[in-house]
């Protein structure tokens, strides 16, 4: 029982480290997300206003305005403790579904 009591007492603090961890990350990326956000749906909605200028001065080809408003629209607009972290990369620029590394990971799985 002593040492059952002993090995529980010593993974308390690290518990408690692991806790404060989350918390720096989980306040780091909310602090991010107010300075990353404005500045991705700016982006976004000038991706979209340029992609009606290429939609109109293509004759309207909708794979050109397609070409401009996807990578602009698609992507993060928060930022994650998981990106604070480094266990992913934040996506300013978006791709295509097709081309993103978990679509093909689950392609190869399956």
């Amino acid at each position: 029982m002593v040492v059952v009591l002993a090995f529980s007492l010593q993974s308390s603090p690290a518990r408690a480290q692991g806790g404060a961890s989350e918390a720096g990350s989980g306040a780091a990326a909310a602090i991010s997300s107010l300075v990353y956000g404005p500045v991705k749906i700016a982006y976004s909605v000038l991706g979209v206003v340029f992609g009606g200028f290429a939609w109109g001065l293509s004759g309207g080809d909708t794979e050109v305005m397609k070409a401009v408003i996807s990578p602009a629209v698609r992507g993060d607009y928060v930022v994650t403790a998981s990106h604070i972290r480094g266990e992913r990369p934040i996506e300013f620029i978006g791709r295509r579904p097709e081309y993103r590394e978990d679509q093909v990971v689950l392609e190869e799985i399956y």
